[in-house]
């Protein structure tokens, strides 16, 4: 429980309601549901590399362009979905008809923006990891040291748990106001 007596499982669904309500304007359970699925999706494939032996899914760039795709396709529905197939149409030609090529690459380049931010700070901070588990590698003294300082459980938990909530609130926050904006009528 929290400090309010709330279990933490309904503390949690309230805060994705909240801020799903407040990005969009209103409460739409199909994008609650799906910003959260996405939230604990990546929340589990990057914290799961503290488990020995094991690497995060999201160190993969594979991953990281399938996540970026998803939440592309999403919102280009439920823009497609708010506006009519000619009114969204319409829209790559704002402001003028010469924009086209542009419009199409800025819409093209949320995939490219979600999937590599995910993907190199994942990635970075698990060679940060290795390379500091390499360097305690070399020598008992340096072991002992990090096991006495608490060294390793900082980094561990640093680039493992830390990292990894950071990094799937902010693809989760994204994915959000990239709906949230497409999905805007003038009324």
């Amino acid at each position: 429980k929290n400090s309010m007596g709330r279990p933490i499982a309904i503390s949690f669904a309230t805060a994705f309601i909240d801020l799903t309500t407040e990005t969009l304007g209103g409460f739409y359970y199909h994008h609650t549901a799906f910003i959260t699925a996405i939230f604990l999706f990546i929340l589990l494939c990057n914290c799961i590399g503290i488990i020995p032996w094991t690497d995060e899914p999201t160190r993969d760039l594979n991953t990281t362009v399938a996540l970026g795709l998803i939440a592309f396709l999403y919102k280009e529905f439920y823009a497609i979905k708010a506006h009519g197939i000619l009114g969204y149409l319409n829209e790559f030609t704002h402001p003028f008809t010469v924009m086209l090529p542009l419009n199409i690459i800025g819409h093209l380049s949320k995939v490219v923006s979600l999937s590599f931010r995910l993907f190199g700070n994942i990635f970075g901070g698990a060679i940060i990891s290795t390379i500091y588990k390499g360097v305690i590698s070399l020598s008992l003294i340096s072991q002992i040291l990090g096991l006495i300082t608490g060294l390793n459980l900082i980094v561990t938990l640093f680039f493992g748990i830390f990292e990894g909530v950071i990094q799937a609130f902010v693809f989760s926050m994204l994915t959000l106001t990239y709906l949230s904006i497409a999905t805007q009528t003038d009324h």
